[in-house]
């Protein structure tokens, strides 16, 4: 049988390196509930839901049962040429469960990202404006045009020509200097409304603006209070579309359906993907207005996206976020996760800030409180030595210094206590030197 050291030596000399961010040599073999297992049969309690996608849990029965089901029908049809009514039962249930002004229509693509490139690529052309407004430390994907809209250092090399990239509002380091949360929000918003607005870029040339509810490869950052309320008036004031990406927040993650319902927003176009079908089955989507969706024929299609069995699977993840109210239990675990990192934060000096929305969750080391300076060396060290103590969690954030925490919506409360456990002994053998992490070097992730 095949080891874990065997596969990882494979991985390096035949897999491009254009397409990981490791953390460490962690080989999969098989993965059920919260754990994942390596061919060596060791167990690792995952934090992570494979960046957000298992939201509920691996091997989720239910979900696999469905989509087998409708490939003994048809193994393949593609949308782009044909109909199905898996797919139209999908869009009816997303329209339903995303309400908004007007005729709405749904899109359908493989990832977030391409779901973010329909966004790049529709919206200027249906209301007839060339440019979009994003955010800095926004993650919108990698694909051309979703790379463009994003402001995180993994696109730092790809260019939005027509994209204007403006401050999200983050509590804790504010981009604009302030220390109070809602002087941050207000200083953001203005520096949207008052700056760029009146001078770089005429909010009647502005055709959407794109925004994460909870910012999150960009630090896993919850904004402050009545900002994005206060963006959604903004646009609508210009007439320009209030676009919402939900790809890997949405399903349950944040303690409700979607993370932008925490504000009462309503999004004009809203951008699915991720855990949309459970990780069985590649599919993502975007819902939005029909004059939108439908501004040509033909010219944004995937000739595998929306099949059949991805539309299973993506009916069958709502029915089982539903049936099973993970949006409650996401806000019930989140919150003992919250609970359990901030007594940490007392123990630990690393640990600058705690913060989340449901199973949404980071933790920003740094190596001092006083000047919050990123401590991204030891957040690779602390990631690594979780790793070697059975706990997959993974660290990002615009300065590479913010653990991330986003496991299966299942995740049991003794699960949830067992990883908290885990954490602690990885941030107490890196603070003590016993863990100086020379294996680390060679997954350096972001």
């Amino acid at each position: 049988m095949k080891t874990s050291k065997d596969l990882v030596q494979r991985d390096a000399l035949v897999l491009s390196k254009a397409l990981k961010v490791r953390f460490f040599p962690l080989v999969i073999e098989r993965a059920q509930g919260c754990r994942v297992w390596d061919p060596d049969g060791r167990a690792y309690l995952d934090f992570m839901a494979g960046w957000a996608v298992a939201n509920t849990g691996y091997g989720n029965q239910e979900i696999t049962r469905a989509v087998c089901a409708q490939l003994e029908k048809t193994s393949f049809a593609s949308l782009t040429a044909a109909m199905s009514e898996a797919s139209v039962d999908l869009a009816e249930r997303l329209i339903e469960v995303i309400p908004g002004r007007g005729e709405r229509k749904v899109w359908y693509g493989l990832s977030g990202s391409d779901a973010c490139d329909a966004v790049a690529k529709l919206v200027p052309l249906a209301q007839r404006r060339p440019r979009m407004v994003s955010y800095i430390g926004g993650y919108h994907g990698q694909t051309a045009g979703a790379a463009g809209l994003s402001g995180h250092t993994a696109q730092s090399k790809v260019s939005g020509g027509n994209v204007i990239k403006v401050p999200y509002p983050n509590p804790y380091r504010c981009p604009l200097g302030h220390e109070d949360a809602a002087i941050c929000g207000k200083a953001c918003l203005s520096y949207l409304e008052d700056y760029v607005f009146r001078t770089i870029c005429p909010p009647e040339d502005v055709a959407g603006l794109i925004v994460e509810a909870v910012q999150s490869d960009g630090g896993d950052i919850v904004p402050p209070d009545g900002y994005l309320q206060a963006v959604q008036a903004l646009c609508r004031k210009h007439g320009i579309l209030f676009c919402v990406d939900e790809v890997k927040i949405g399903f349950g993650r944040t303690g409700l359906m979607w993370g932008y319902q925490h504000w009462g927003l309503e999004p004009d176009v809203v951008v699915l993907g991720k855990s949309m079908g459970s990780g069985v089955v590649p599919i993502s989507a975007v819902v939005g207005p029909a004059e939108v969706l439908d501004v040509g024929t033909a010219m944004n299609m995937y000739t595998t996206a929306g099949n059949p069995a991805a539309a299973v699977a993506g009916i069958a993840t709502l029915d089982y976020v539903s049936a099973h109210d993970l949006p409650s239990r996401a806000r019930d675990i989140g919150d003992r996760l919250l609970s359990g990192f901030r007594r940490l934060q007392v123990r630990h000096p690393l640990i600058g800030d705690v913060r989340g929305k449901g199973m949404i969750l980071g933790i920003e080391l740094v190596r001092d409180r006083v000047s919050k300076e990123p401590a991204a060396a030891e957040a690779a060290r602390v990631v690594y030595r979780a790793f070697e103590l059975g706990l997959i969690v993974f660290y990002g954030g615009i300065y590479s210094n913010v653990l991330e925490v986003t496991p299966p919506l299942t995740m049991t409360a003794e699960e949830a206590d067992e990883g908290i456990a885990l954490l602690d002994q990885a941030l107490e053998d890196v603070e003590s030197g016993a863990f100086r992490g020379e294996n680390a070097g060679a997954f350096a992730g972001w």
